[in-house]
């Protein structure tokens, strides 16, 4: 039996409208709390239902971020600001907060951002393998660490596929995934898709997530907002990368971090940075993280 039930709102935003997937639980929680869910870089919202899932009694609000999904047609210019402003719309939109943000990847900076320019919206912070500062070597270009950091997910974003079920192929030769590509990740991938002249391709617009990815590196608004952190954070490590080898964040640079900001740090075993929340058991770790952290701020 479903715990939720699911449906989605359009959300008057700076250009057009942002869209939103809300599940409503079918036996609320004491006090109905919401959990705000942020994606990454090249995802939509239904990357987070693994975590619904894990959540029974909280409704969950999922944007699909300015220039991912069905509200990719929404004009730039990108950035963490912007996608922080975008999410404030929608938490007022929807008449709630202040609540617990869940970030994933560069939804986490995205968050981390929102706390800053919107604190009164947010209750505490969970960062899942992002929104801390990605580590540069000394006079490394950031332009071509993103690149060989985010070099394959842009690769994918310039490619067609003949039907949903070739998109999904891809994902399950993708070693991130490989093995482990359920119904439940089948219509995620198939809500990524969208008609391409004959064929289809990903959502995320390249010029969003090239106008987004150098703001991971240097931190425009990163930066001041982790300088001014007030919000209750953690930081989630993935001890596995993108293509399931190395971590996106070691754990020495995130210690490194840790002992410079207010932020308590964890890690959530036997997964990468895919897994984390879409895959049963690293949602399941996150979801106990969202629970704890609201409990430490609202406690009943």
């Amino acid at each position: 039996m479903s715990t939720h039930t699911y449906g989605t709102v359009d959300v008057p935003v700076d250009g057009g409208t942002l869209r939103a997937g809300v599940w409503e639980p079918v036996d609320p929680a004491p006090g109905a709390p919401t959990v705000l869910a942020v994606h990454g870089i090249t995802a939509t919202h239904l990357a987070w239902t693994y975590l619904v899932d894990a959540l029974p009694g909280v409704r969950v609000v999922a944007p699909d971020l300015r220039g991912r999904g069905r509200s990719n047609a929404l004009p730039g210019p990108f950035g963490m600001a912007r996608h922080a402003d975008d999410l404030a719309a929608v938490l007022r939109h929807l008449g709630t907060g202040p609540v617990v943000v869940v970030g994933h990847s560069m939804g986490a900076f995205a968050s981390a951002v929102l706390a800053h320019r919107h604190g009164g919206l947010v209750e505490s912070l969970v960062l899942v393998d992002g929104g801390l500062p990605l580590e540069v070597p000394a006079g490394a270009d950031p332009d071509e660490l993103m690149r060989a950091v985010l070099g394959p997910a842009a690769a994918r974003l310039a490619m067609t596929f003949r039907d949903h079920e070739a998109y999904r192929d891809f994902w399950r030769r993708h070693p991130a995934f490989a093995g482990q590509v359920s119904e439940r990740l089948g219509e995620y991938f198939d809500y990524d898709l969208e008609p391409a002249d004959g064929a289809w391709r990903p959502s995320s617009r390249l010029e969003a997530v090239t106008g987004d990815q150098r703001e991971l590196v240097t931190g425009e608004s990163l930066l001041p907002a982790l300088e001014a952190l007030q919000t209750p954070t953690l930081f989630l490590r993935a001890p596995r990368g993108l293509l399931d080898g190395e971590p996106l964040y070691t754990a020495e640079h995130v210690a490194r971090w840790a002992a410079r900001l207010p932020v308590a740090t964890a890690e959530v075993p036997d997964v990468n940075h895919y897994t984390i929340v879409m895959g049963p058991a690293g949602a399941a770790a996150v979801a106990d993280r969202v629970r704890a952290a609201r409990a430490e701020v609202s406690p009943s």
